[in-house]
């Protein structure tokens, strides 16, 4: 369960409340800019408490159902970061991170993982940046190795 403050629900339900009155008004539904201008707040505190009074839904829900089998809200999500594919790319990288020394790891994590320069590492671990560039190199054809 997630508790919304008392002030954001106040402000929905004022948002709301503009928002019949200036449907009312015009005939048409008015845009988020127009509400806020109606109640005097930031846009994106209008879209934030609206966002906030939604009741939660469970990816369970089913959403379509064509007689024979149904569609789940998390069948429409779509997750770029976290494939099947993207996985067993990260079990890879781990297990080759395994094989590397302490100092190779830290590299090719500050490198690769924290996005540092080779510049960044050289003053971090206290070797020169040619050092780093050659143990880096040293690493990736390790690596190389052990997966082809």
């Amino acid at each position: 369960m997630v508790r919304v403050s008392r002030s954001i629900r106040d402000l929905a339900y004022r948002a709301l409340q503009a928002k019949e009155k200036l449907t009312r008004e015009s005939g048409k539904e008015p845009t988020i800019e127009q509400i806020a201008k109606e109640i005097g707040v930031e846009k994106e505190e209008i879209v934030f408490s609206f966002d906030a009074i939604q009741d939660p839904i469970s990816l369970q829900e089913p959403v379509y159902n064509d007689g024979t089998e149904n569609m789940y809200v998390m069948d429409q999500i779509s997750d770029k970061k976290n494939t099947d594919e993207r996985w067993a790319e990260n079990l890879t990288i781990a297990q080759a991170m395994k094989k590397l020394n302490e100092r190779e790891k830290i590299i090719i994590t500050k490198r690769f993982f924290d996005g540092r320069t080779q510049m960044e590492v050289a003053e971090e671990i206290g070797i020169s940046q040619a050092q780093v560039s050659r143990l880096e190199k040293e690493a990736i054809n390790r690596i190389k190795k052990i997966y082809k």
